[in-house]
């Protein structure tokens, strides 16, 4: 799927992206308990909604089924929290809505994008390393885990104008 396919497929599906709002909380809060062991409190998703964050929604005609949650740092951006809701898996709804994270935050005028993954997380490490990624380092111990902590692989990428799909003429 290009850059500009990502939209049309996704519109295709039902699916829109938009800006996230505070209403939307119960929705996302419900979404986080199906979708994580140790989920977000409503607490720090309150917490997002400030200058320096972008909350954006993956949403369908029946509401909110996805979100992303982005805190902006000077000229970076750190991707803190993509999900879609469990049942709304691989339909292309995630591959979008990362990539609309990417190309706000370039129009936003950052200049990289960076985030953890949980080791253990083949699906989305699979998906951002798919859309350019690549792993920079670790954190030891970063995330709770049923047995513990658990390692988080720490990614990032380039924001010029040929890092993103469909960026670049062939």
């Amino acid at each position: 799927m290009s850059g500009g396919d990502c939209y049309r497929d996704v519109a295709a599906t039902g699916l829109a992206i938009r800006p996230l709002s505070l209403a939307d909380l119960p929705r996302v809060l419900e979404i986080e308990r199906l979708a994580y062991s140790h989920p977000w409190s409503e607490g720090v998703f309150q917490d997002c909604f400030k200058d320096s964050y972008r909350c954006w929604a993956l949403s369908e005609e029946l509401g909110l089924v996805g979100y992303a949650i982005v805190n902006y740092l000077v000229d970076e951006a750190h991707l803190l929290n993509l999900c879609v809701a469990p049942d709304k898996r691989r339909l292309g709804g995630g591959r979008c809505l990362l990539r609309h994270v990417l190309a706000r935050a370039r129009a936003e005028g950052m200049v990289q994008v960076l985030l953890e993954v949980r080791e253990s997380n083949d699906a989305a490490y699979r998906l951002y390393r798919q859309e350019g990624f690549r792993e920079i380092g670790r954190r030891k111990g970063y995330y709770p885990a049923a047995s513990g902590r658990e390692d988080a692989r720490v990614m990032a990428l380039s924001l010029d104008s040929c890092s993103l799909p469909g960026a670049c003429p062939l």
